[in-house]
């Protein structure tokens, strides 16, 4: 393989560089090249010639999207540049993947979401990915479409972090248990796209995330219990934290045709240990 990373400095990006180090991928970053200037990024895999383009970018400012500028930015990022490099990425032959959501669901359904659920997403950034999602499988045929959720990682912001910082400066956490979903670490999420491509299976959509289901006040809590940090946690519903965006109650996603990931517990486990 020879690998072409677009985001390779974002959270996942970072992971998916490390993981696929032996190939030697080439890395770019926004700074390098824009994921919605089409030139740029026709000239990207002229110079790279890849066999394999792995789209870690997006726009994921959930609330942010719910604004005007916002959301136009989500489609420009998430939808309609995810349209482009899918026909550029086809018309050479070259193996696509790219990642989604579980915000794509409205999150209404009693169990888990399989790869064959249908679509409706209930807030602007979901809107914007399932943009991205129907052009992605309009424009290519060798792609892998790759839903993750509730992902936390070494390099970038997420719930992990923003728990233990806010613990650390002694507030009263309000966290929302009305919501569930698979915490994911992207390390592990990383991995498995790796095999993916090794293991050369059918292309289309995969669910790949940890297992073992929980809501947020919960997750909150198995963060403070494995690092021993004192924090008082209070649960709250939906309603009560006041987002811009409506996220899904439910957003547990069933994976039927990749090998489940071990728990989430044990991943953050793992991923503590390495703060």
């Amino acid at each position: 393989m020879k690998v072409l990373i677009l985001g390779s400095k974002g959270m996942l990006g970072s992971d998916l560089m490390n993981v696929f180090a032996e190939y030697e991928p080439v890395g770019v970053d926004k700074d390098e090249v824009d994921i919605t200037d089409e030139s740029a990024l026709r000239g990207m895999l002229e110079r790279v010639e890849p066999t394999v383009v792995i789209n870690a970018t997006g726009y994921t400012n959930v609330d942010q999207a719910e604004t005007k500028e916002g959301f136009e930015m989500a489609t420009k990022i998430n939808g309609l540049a995810v349209g482009v490099l899918a026909e550029l990425c086809e018309k050479r032959g070259i193996t696509l993947v790219h990642f989604s959501t579980d915000y794509v669901f409205d999150g209404r359904k009693k169990g888990d979401y399989k790869e064959t659920d249908d679509a409706a997403p209930i807030n602007r950034y979901g809107e914007s990915k399932f943009i991205g999602e129907q052009l992605l499988q309009q424009k290519s045929m060798k792609f892998y479409l790759v839903r993750t959720s509730w992902l936390f990682g070494k390099h970038g912001g997420n719930f992990v972090g923003k728990m233990l910082e806010l613990a650390g400066k002694g507030e009263i956490l309000r966290v929302v248990n009305d919501q569930i979903g698979k915490p994911t670490w992207t390390m592990d999420l990383a991995e498995s796209v790796l095999n993916l491509l090794i293991e050369a299976r059918p292309f289309g959509i995969y669910h790949i995330v940890n297992e073992d289901a929980v809501s947020w006040y919960d997750f909150a809590h198995e963060i403070f219990e494995m690092t021993g940090v004192a924090a008082e946690v209070v649960p709250i519903g939906s309603e009560e934290a006041r987002r811009a965006a409506r996220r899904p109650r439910n957003s547990v996603l069933a994976s039927a045709k990749f090998p489940l990931l071990r728990s989430h517990k044990e991943a953050l486990q793992n991923y503590l240990s390495t703060l």
